[in-house]
This record gives structure tokens, C-alpha cells and sequence, in this order.
């Protein structure tokens, strides 16, 4: 089942007090996954340029971000740049990364006033100097933040990820009978924050796209078609509602 578009109120605001009554609020999801996919669509649907859409989506991210962490989830972890996006045009990979450090600056003070910690996964290296050097900065300014981590997803992908893990085990010298899959684990980007229950995905498209392929292997996951610069609290609400209607098997 797939979550709906026609969710969305006029006013793109909060559910009313008992619409948000539907979640049960002890089963809320402690980590959930989304990939923001649909920006570029959304943008060329206006005829605006592809651009426009991901400063559209970065603005959206505040507001998930902000309604995550008053339902009491405690990690949001957002696909923001994967390994193959190096591969589009140059003039757009560059737009994108005055998105990112202008996002890592503009949104500091919110983040540490309403306690979101930031942090990121992936090849971070890659990132040019004056968007990794904005990333570090905003990491440190918010170390202390503890009501939500914000994770993202940048220069990353599941396989290189798990490539990387590979090659730290390997570093170890370990024995074969040694390697488990609590080891794997732990070497993986996302080990402080554990895999997420719940996988979100914006769009219409119905695949992972190399994203956290390890830690998703029990993952819930909801698909709308809504494109990310309309995906609102509300759509963040029903596919919570959706994860809490599934039933769980043991994970099977």
C-alpha cells in the first residue's frame, strides 16, 4: 500500500489534534530512512529549473525534520546526494553544493535551538572543502543537541559503503570465523545509530537506489507518490500510520 498525495491540506499545514490522534505515539519508529526523491520533477512540472526544486526540498527537510522530532523519532536519515549523482552535469553538481553548505550555514542556529544534532554518512572526502568544512562546523556546533539526530546521506552509497566496512575488517587482520555479522555492522557508517524501522520514499518509484542496503534488510517500507517539495508533516504522519498497520512476522 502506497501512501497518497491527496493527503495534503490547502494550507500544507499539521494534522488537526485528532488526526494526529490515529498515531499511536508508543510505536512511533525510533529511525526512519527517506529517500527525498522528485525534486527535479516537481520543478520542471512548474517550469521552473531543475534547481528550484532542490531549494524547494531543502526547505521541506526543516519542516519533516521539526514534526519528526515532535513525534519523539530520534534519527532522520535523508538520501541527499548519492555516489552516482557525481555523475550528472557539472553545473548542476555545483548547484547543488552551494545548496548544501548554504542549508549547513542558514540552518545552524535553527538546529541547535530546537536540539536537531547534525551528522552525515558517506565517502565525505569527495564533498568539496567549503561544503565538508560547513558540514564540520555544523556537526560541532550541535554535538549537544539530543532530541533528534539529523543524518545525511551525502557522496553515498550502500555498496561503496559496505565496500568501506570491507576494507576496515580487512585492516583487522581477523580470522574468517571471526566475521559476523555484528562486526559488519559496526563498521558500517550508520552503527551509532542503528538501522532504521522504517524506509520512506517520495516519488512514485518503488527502489532502494544503493541506499543503506545493509541496514534496511527489515525495514517497513512506504512508498507515496508525492514529489519531495510537496511532501509535507502529513504525509510524514500517514506513512507512520501505514508502518503501524503492518504486521510484523519476526522479520520475514
Amino acid at each position: 500500500m502506497t501512501v497518497t498525495s491527496e493527503v495534503a491540506s490547502e494550507d500544507g499545514g499539521f494534522y488537526s489534534p485528532g488526526e494526529i490522534a490515529r498515531l499511536n505515539l508508543q510505536k512511533i519508529p525510533n529511525h526512519i530512512a527517506i529517500i527525498m526523491d522528485g525534486n527535479r520533477r516537481w520543478a520542471l512540472q512548474r517550469g521552473h529549473f531543475a534547481i528550484m526544486g532542490h531549494w524547494e526540498g531543502a526547505e521541506v527537510l526543516t519542516e519533516v525534520v521539526r514534526a519528526a522530532s515532535d513525534l519523539g523519532v530520534k534519527t532522520l536519515t535523508v538520501y541527499a546526494f548519492s555516489t552516482e549523482n557525481w555523475l550528472r552535469p557539472g553545473v548542476e553538481i555545483e548547484a547543488l553544493m552551494n545548496i548544501f553548505e548554504l542549508y549547513l550555514i542558514r540552518k545552524r542556529e535553527m538546529m541547535i535551538r530546537d536540539g536537531v544534532r547534525l551528522d552525515a554518512i558517506g565517502d565525505l572526502e569527495r564533498l568539496p572543502p567549503r561544503v565538508l568544512s560547513a558540514l564540520e562546523e555544523t556537526k560541532k556546533a550541535t554535538e549537544h543537541c539530543s532530541k533528534i539526530n539529523l543524518v545525511l546521506a551525502m557522496s553515498y552509497g550502500g555498496r561503496d559503503e559496505i565496500r568501506r566496512a570491507i576494507g576496515k575488517i580487512m585492516a583487522m587482520n581477523i580470522e574468517p570465523d571471526q566475521l559476523t555479522e555484528e562486526l559488519i555492522a559496526s563498521q558500517l557508517d550508520t552503527a551509532r545509530f542503528g538501522d532504521p524501522e522504517l524506509l520512506i520514499r517520495t516519488s512514485g518509484e518503488i527502489r532502494v537506489s544503493n541506499f543503506l542496503l545493509w541496514q534496511i534488510s527489515y525495514a517497513e517500507i512506504v512508498t507515496t507518490d508525492t514529489l519531495w517539495p510537496d511532501f509535507s508533516p502529513k504525509h510524514l504522519y500517514e506513512s507512520i500510520i501505514e508502518y503501524q498497520g503492518r504486521k510484523k512476522r519476526g522479520g520475514t
